[in-house]
């Protein structure tokens, strides 16, 4: 997958650069497939920049890179998807007996005086509905 970093119009520095963590924005340890969740769930590139504290600049860039590369960008974003899938069934097996343990322990005497209150405020709420 070979890549050209998108440059910016004025020729500077390229705002998406192929790091080890694949593409990134420069400067930022935030992916291009983080991105990728936002355009895939259709959030306007306003909010997106706005929530990854991005400047216009890099949005514009991202936008731009991702439309034009948009077959390989989708590509890698579906292996990151995929690798993470993995990974998260890899340690809900591997932790499964442990979170067993945990659920079948009795609950610690503060916790059992916190569940009380919990169960007494909801039973008080549940009446004055």
């Amino acid at each position: 997958m070979s890549t050209t970093p998108m440059q910016t119009p004025t020729d500077g520095p390229p705002t998406v650069v192929r790091t080890g963590r694949g593409l990134s924005i420069a400067g930022t340890r935030l992916t291009l497939y983080s991105i990728m969740d936002f355009v895939k769930a259709e959030w306007p590139p306003k909010l997106i920049r706005d929530w990854f504290n991005l400047t216009d600049q890099q949005i514009a860039d991202v936008m731009a890179y991702i439309a034009e590369h948009r077959d390989e960008v989708e590509a890698e974003y579906q292996l990151v998807l995929q690798q993470a899938e993995e990974h998260r069934r890899y340690w809900e097996e591997r932790n499964r007996e442990r979170f067993a343990q945990i659920a079948a322990m009795p609950p610690k005497p503060e916790q059992a005086a916190i569940r009380a209150k919990l169960v007494a405020h909801k039973a008080k709420l549940s009446r004055s509905e």
